[in-house]
């Protein structure tokens, strides 16, 4: 079934998240196409595809990221990376890794952040880039992201240093917000200069398929969707028997007599995914009912 599931796709550089959506719906002949997390056009690695009725999973999928970033110092931009205009330049020759290493460790934990002023963010109903580019300034409201590992992973020295670190953290993290913000801290400048997103939602970009993976998959007749449930193994997992599994794809409620977590994966005694339900007062409620998949 190509119409139902999800494509780990590793999205191209300069392709913006909704290009792919499209590519991908006219690829598949699909209606039903949505993503996962927004990724850059700069950006590249792994965006998560939800096919068919599993776009009304992608609520429920884990919100985890990792990415490998490059971060340029000595160079402030109007969007926090390569793609702005330079705001200054100065090179920063006698910056040392030691400076770099003594910083760092404030970046991680939960941490405020001022989102980009390039970014997909509302503001009074208005995207921030939109407002941007119409040369607008507004107040960007700080939010609370997490940090849970940094790791550094290579430095270039010379007039314009450059880090590459491995970054998880937590959803809404920007990565050029911390890339602008360690060149403040540091007093040099900094912005993004790359990013490759490695994990997203429960995708890792070791599985990903790149577009011309998948036309060459279609040609052969070869491509099958991640079923709809493996990217929601973090949920846990609640079997209903035959009555009960009926009853429930039906649309109703069913009564338990065991705790379970809130919200769980339900399958019926097959072993056959059937949605997502919440569990109230000892009551199974429907969420998400998906059909049987043989």
């Amino acid at each position: 079934m190509l119409s139902q599931g999800f494509l780990n796709l590793n999205k191209p550089f300069d392709w913006t998240s909704h290009d792919c959506v499209a590519r991908v719906r006219k690829l598949l002949r699909l209606k039903r196409v949505g993503h996962a997390g927004t990724l850059d056009p700069a950006a590249t690695g792994v965006l998560p595809i939800a096919l068919g009725k599993a776009t009304r999973l992608l609520q429920y999928l884990p919100e985890n990221k990792a990415y490998i970033a490059t971060i340029r110092l000595g160079v402030r931009t109007t969007t926090d990376d390569l793609q702005g205009e330079i705001i200054t330049s100065q090179p920063c020759a006698g910056l040392s890794l030691a400076q770099v290493k003594n910083v760092l460790p404030q970046f991680e934990g939960k941490i405020e952040q001022i989102p980009p002023s390039y970014s997909a963010i509302q503001v009074d109903g208005k995207r921030l880039y939109d407002l941007a580019r119409q040369g607008k300034t507004v107040e960007v409201p700080v939010r609370t992201v997490e940090v849970f590992q940094i790791d550094i992973l290579d430095w270039r020295e010379g007039d314009f240093p450059e880090l590459d670190v491995a970054i998880a953290c937590g959803s809404g993290t920007y990565i050029r917000a911390i890339a602008r913000d360690l060149g403040a801290i540091l007093e040099t400048g900094g912005t993004l200069a790359a990013l490759i997103r490695t994990q997203s939602s429960g995708f890792n970009l070791t599985d990903s398929l790149t577009l011309s993976d998948l036309e060459t998959k279609l040609q052969a007749d070869t491509f099958q969707p991640i079923f709809p449930d493996a990217a929601l193994q973090h949920l846990s997992s609640v079997t209903l028997p035959a009555t009960s599994a009926q009853k429930w794809c039906q649309g109703q409620r069913i009564s338990l007599t065991f705790d379970v977590p809130e919200i769980v994966r339900v399958y019926d005694e097959e072993t056959r995914f059937l949605g997502v339900g919440q569990l109230q007062d000892e009551v199974l409620i429907p969420q998400m009912v998906f059909e049987p998949i043989s």
